[in-house]
């Protein structure tokens, strides 16, 4: 089989051979197809317990709504930025 590619993908396949990555441009198209055939065929079933763990969670309630889940956020972004603050003295905190 002959296969053309345009210039710019001979280019990076011959550089990809040339740093080791593959030891032929023929090892890199059979990847590449492989990797294709692979997309193409994934059924997500992997997917699958994550899928039916959050089920289990919505169905016992354990969920937030998003207003709560961006209310959680921002208070721990704030509580990091306190922290991150310069010590003070109890002087300066007083004059505030």
């Amino acid at each position: 089989m002959n296969v053309t590619l345009p210039r710019e993908q001979q280019k990076w396949l011959e550089a990809q051979v040339a740093a080791g990555q593959f030891t032929s441009i023929d090892e890199a198209m059979a990847t590449a197809v492989a990797d294709l055939m692979a997309m193409h065929a994934d059924d997500f079933a992997w997917a699958e317990p994550y899928v039916e763990q959050v089920r289990a969670s919505v169905a016992r309630g354990d969920v937030l709504s998003g207003e709560e889940y961006f209310k959680r956020l921002n208070a721990k972004s704030q509580d990091r930025d306190f922290a991150r603050q310069e010590p003070r003295s109890i002087e300066t905190l007083r004059s505030r």
